[in-house]
């Protein structure tokens, strides 16, 4: 223990020694998880509160119209702004000044009355109901109403098909209701009597699980664990270097001669940067907690959750060490090192979801991303954020870290000992 200690405080003496270092461990990590955090709450507001204002042409003015402008005006998500000239909104879409134009055709309202109007007559007569009408009123033909649909060339696939899917569903809804007030005024002359429900029998529910517990991920609770992985395992960087520094200096050709085992000298690298990884993550958690909120970002909740976070961390602190061992003991000089041990750690940000979510990216993708202990940290987290994960419910995850330092580490040993085997 006397010579893991004295290890450690080497290691100590090293790091605060290191001002540019100690910068990038710890004030490069909060500058970029303020600053994406920012960028990026700013974009999922713009997502979900601002409406993408549309252009509404109504050349009907009837029931169907009026219809489809309450519909549209309920959204969450879309502006009505009305028009009265076609040309106008056509070229205002065309200009990408609005992503959409939905033009109403004249007699649209009076039409579909006309239509269904016959069909029941024709029904009607056919259980002899009714008298059967003359000839010309039976070939009266009514022509199909179009409504027009103008999209800006630049509007993504997804939102032209939800807007034509709900158009779509509108008007199945009002010919459905339509043909019912038809048959209602030929059958019984009690305006007030109600023949037909016209009510949807069968309908749909949206379910979020857990939502009633406000489990719903925001931007903090996204980015602070996310960068929280990258600035721990950026530690890969002064980690290895300094042992590349050990080497060309000499330190460890001294530290040869003494009855110290190198397993001995990383247990004093892996305690002093452990402690690291968690001031890191302290560090992190009070931004969210405190100064997220003035900045007018969604506040991180950790009540009855540190325990469990600070294991998450403890071990993904661990992955990360035994990463940076690795590379150091390999690596013959800072210029290998540094540029493939921050390649590397882009890499695995990108692989484990820190910036684009894993759900989003192709299966092959998907795939590869189970490699990255980064994703076993983030996942773990989310468990934790947004699950109310417990410990039984994160031990896959933290048990792939722990699995990931032991086998760099031992590979480090082992290629050390291999090494200088005389």
């Amino acid at each position: 223990m006397h010579k893991l200690w004295v290890s450690t405080y080497k290691e100590f003496l090293l790091l605060i020694r290191d001002w540019g270092g100690l910068a990038i461990l710890f004030l490069m990590p909060l500058v970029l998880l303020i600053v994406i955090t920012l960028v990026q709450d700013s974009t999922f507001k713009t997502v979900k509160e601002t409406k993408i204002p549309i252009l509404l042409v109504d050349l009907d003015d009837g029931t169907v119209s009026k219809s489809i402008h309450e519909n549209f005006s309920e959204s969450r998500s879309l502006e009505i702004i009305k028009k009265t000239s076609e040309t106008e909104a056509i070229e205002l879409v065309q200009k990408g000044d609005y992503q959409l134009a939905i033009i109403i055709p004249k007699g649209l309202s009076t039409d579909l009355d006309k239509k269904v109007t016959t069909n029941v007559d024709g029904i009607l007569e056919k259980f002899g109901l009714r008298e059967e009408k003359d000839t010309i009123s039976k070939t009266l033909k009514i022509e199909p109403k179009e409504i027009r649909l103008y999209f800006d060339p630049a509007t993504q696939q997804s939102f032209k098909s939800s807007i034509k899917n709900g158009i779509d569903k509108m008007i199945s809804k009002i010919e459905i209701e339509t043909i019912y007030n038809a048959f209602q005024e030929q059958l019984t002359d009690d305006a007030s009597e109600i023949i037909f429900d016209t009510e949807s029998f069968i309908t749909f529910t949206e379910i979020v699980p857990g939502a009633d517990r406000n489990y719903i991920p925001n931007s903090t609770q996204h980015n602070v664990p996310a960068w929280t992985l990258f600035a721990i395992f950026f530690i890969i960087l002064p980690l290895s270097i300094n042992m590349i520094k050990e080497k060309n200096q000499g330190t460890f050709i001294r530290l040869r001669t003494q009855p110290v085992s190198y397993a001995t000298v990383l247990g004093g690298k892996t305690l002093i940067f452990l402690i690291v990884c968690l001031i890191q993550f302290s560090l992190m958690l009070l931004i969210g907690v405190y100064l997220f909120p003035s900045l007018g970002l969604p506040q991180l909740d950790v009540r009855d959750k540190l325990p469990l976070l600070y294991i998450t961390a403890f071990f993904a602190g661990l992955a990360a060490i035994g990463l940076g061992l690795l590379i150091g003991t390999i690596a013959k000089s800072q210029e290998q090192s540094a540029p493939f041990g921050a390649t590397l750690v882009v890499i695995l940000a990108a692989l484990g979801g820190v910036w684009v979510p894993v759900f989003v990216m192709p299966s092959t993708m998907q795939l590869l991303s189970n490699i990255s202990p980064m994703n076993w940290g983030l996942n773990a987290f989310y468990d934790v954020f947004l699950r109310n994960a417990g410990v039984s419910e994160i031990i896959p995850e933290i048990s792939l870290l722990l699995g990931f330092f032991v086998l760099c580490t031992l590979i480090a040993v082992i290629y050390y000992e291999q090494k200088n085997a005389v």
